[in-house]
């Protein structure tokens, strides 16, 4: 999942070689922490968080299909 959110995520950003996406196991959860440069970030949220509650809600699905619990987070770098 990690690998996916990276690609799409440097795909939108126009600072691609600043994107990183470190996947942590949590309690009963995996987190996903996606580090991008400040410019790009209203870029990634969109609109209304709609670009970023999209991407949440394919990865939430893909987990949901395995057995799993993600949370994605989007921080600066």
């Amino acid at each position: 999942m990690r690998e996916l959110v990276e690609y799409v995520i440097k795909k939108i950003a126009n600072n691609p070689n600043n994107v990183k996406v470190q996947e942590k196991e949590g309690e009963g959860a995996i987190i996903l922490e996606v580090f991008l440069a400040e410019e790009d970030r209203d870029k990634i949220i969109g609109k209304g968080a709609r670009i970023a509650n999209a991407l949440r809600v394919i990865v939430e699905e893909i987990a949901r299909k395995v057995g799993k619990l993600v949370v994605m987070k989007i921080s600066d770098k």
